[in-house]
Order: C-alpha cells, then sequence, then structure tokens
C-alpha cells in the first residue's frame, strides 16, 4: 500500500511539474542555410525545390530533399533600380511570391519601408528561376499615403475559371484583391475587393489556394519582426468563391476580423507566420518563419491536412 500510495505520490508531482504538450507540430528538420524571413517555394520539374525570401534584391535558396538547404545568390544581383522611389535606395525587398505556370516562373514582390503604406507590388519572370535569369516585367499595383490599404505581401491565386487574382495587404483596411491579366500577370482593371481585416489592426501576408469545394484564404494575425517577441500567428478561412466572402470555422467573416488559428509560438518557437502553401508530392506543406529564442528568423516546414470537416491543421 505504502509503495502504491508512493507511486501515486511520484506521478502526481510529475503531471503538475511536466511541461504542457505542443498545441502544434514543432517545425519540421531543415539544415543549412536556412535563415530566411517571409518564404515561399516552389518544387521544380527535376524534383528539386527553389525558396524566395525577403533580403537584397530578393534572396534565393534550392534544395533537393525539402531538408537541406543553401543560399544561391539572388533574382536581381544587378539591383532593381525601378523599387528605390518606394524603399529609399534600400536594396531590400521584401515578402515575395513565387509560382511556376506556363512554362516559367513567376515573382511577385514588394518595395516599401516599414511601417509606411507608400508601397507597391513588382512582377519579374524567368525560365528557370536561377539568379539573373529574371525579367522586370512592371508595376503591378502601388499604394501612397492617402490610401487606406498597404501594396505588400502578395500572393497570386488561379481560380478553376482560369482567372488570375493577386491578394496582398498589411494592417490599415486589410487583406485586398486585384484582378489579373493572364497573359502579362498585370493589374486587368481598377475595383479593388476587400477580403480580410481587424479593423486597421494586424493582419498581413494573404495566401489563398483551392482545394476540394474551398477556396482557403491563410493570413497572419498580429506582430512581426520582433524577434523572440513576435507574436505573429496563422488563421485561416474558406470560401466557395475566390472572391469571398471568406468565413472561420466559427461562422465569423474574415472581414470581421475572424480566422480559425492553425498555428501559433509556443516553447522555443516564437511568432511563426508570413507562410506559403507548397502543393508537392506527399500533399500539401506550409512554408513559414518563426523566430528562435536568440531573435533569429528560421524557416518553418510542416505537413498540411484537412479534418473531416475540411478544416486545415498541421500535421
Amino acid at each position: 500500500m505504502r509503495t502504491a500510495a508512493l507511486l501515486s505520490t511520484i506521478v502526481l508531482i510529475f503531471l503538475a511539474t511536466a511541461p504542457p504538450a505542443s498545441a502544434y507540430p514543432l517545425p519540421g528538420r531543415v539544415t543549412g542555410d536556412v535563415s530566411v524571413h517571409d518564404p515561399t517555394a516552389v518544387r521544380r520539374a527535376d524534383g528539386s525545390y527553389l525558396v524566395a525570401h525577403t533580403g537584397a534584391n530578393i534572396a534565393l535558396k534550392t534544395s533537393t530533399d525539402r531538408i537541406a538547404f543553401r543560399n544561391v545568390g539572388s533574382a536581381f544581383p544587378g539591383g532593381a533600380p525601378w523599387t528605390t522611389a518606394y524603399t529609399n535606395g534600400d536594396r531590400t525587398l521584401w515578402a515575395p511570391d513565387l509560382s511556376y505556370r506556363d512554362g516559367r516562373y513567376w515573382l511577385y514582390y514588394s518595395a516599401s519601408t516599414f511601417g509606411s503604406n507608400r508601397s507597391a507590388i513588382f512582377l519579374a519572370t524567368s525560365p528557370s528561376g536561377d539568379p539573373g535569369t529574371w525579367t522586370h516585367r512592371g508595376l503591378v499595383v502601388e499604394s501612397r499615403t492617402s490610401d487606406d490599404f498597404n501594396a505588400i505581401d502578395p500572393d497570386l491565386v488561379v481560380d478553376e475559371q482560369g482567372r488570375w487574382w493577386l491578394s496582398f495587404g498589411s494592417f490599415w483596411s486589410g487583406i485586398k484583391m486585384i484582378a489579373l491579366v493572364p497573359s502579362t500577370g498585370l493589374r486587368a482593371d481598377s475595383t479593388l475587393r476587400s477580403i480580410a481585416g481587424r479593423g486597421g489592426g494586424p493582419i498581413e501576408a494573404p495566401t489563398i489556394v483551392k482545394r476540394g469545394a474551398y477556396y482557403y484564404q491563410f493570413v497572419s494575425f498580429d506582430y512581426c519582426c520582433r524577434g523572440a517577441a513576435s507574436t505573429y500567428r496563422v488563421v485561416a478561412g474558406r470560401s466557395t468563391s475566390v472572391t469571398g466572402p471568406y468565413v472561420a470555422r466559427d461562422g465569423t467573416a474574415l472581414t470581421s476580423g475572424g480566422g480559425t488559428e492553425i498555428l501559433a509560438g509556443q516553447g522555443s518557437v516564437h511568432g511563426p507566420g508570413h507562410q506559403d502553401v507548397l502543393a508537392d508530392v506527399d500533399g500539401d506543406v506550409l512554408v513559414y518563419h518563426y523566430y528562435t529564442d536568440s531573435g533569429a528568423s528560421r524557416l518553418g516546414i510542416n505537413l498540411l491536412a484537412y479534418d473531416s470537416a475540411g478544416w486545415p491543421f498541421l500535421r
């Protein structure tokens, strides 16, 4: 009896002191050059991976196995002088979106300065995705200080009818969407749609994918870029139409601040966000950045699945 009582006491003490179970899977194993911010990825025809991320003239990485990554340079090694009116001469270009369509790589990316909505999104294309092969295709959309939106964080989605759309946005009045001309990738008309918002609060980095009957919009809530103090987290909503309305699992519209959380900081993983969804041979993959305890930004990769009700979760 004393032994049983002692064992029960030990178990109770252990349960009281053991750390809580992680709410989400930890980032998958990656090695090599994994310092990134705002990553986007594609799988190439040869089975390798190309990653673009915020950096001088858009930084590029490659991997043969989605585990070991190496730096390979930048999209514009000779510079991007067409962006300097928005960057005050800083070579850092932000938040790219990378895709492969119609036999070439498409790169949408942002030019701005921190905290300003004097911003622009540009397009470049490449036959290979390699550094120095990117051709500047022009300005897609811009925002001025008098506007109530911010033209950063682009994401291209092609709907089931073959129409091209670009979502983008950060803070201000939230996430916006414009129609594109498929042959050029440039803006089709003057219509500006609102597809998510938090009443001026922190929302950024839309990513939209079509899976089954729904378009899923993933966005980052709360605050990036504060190292280990970052509070970024990933939420999602869905719609049967690419232009919305998008709603969370509880029915709240994303335009009214709704969003179903699928990833947040825990333990030594701080502020995960600025996500991209990569369709790979083993399923969907969520690609994102997070911060370590030291404040360094790192590449996060997890498999993404959908539950019986069609809502995404990490595994």
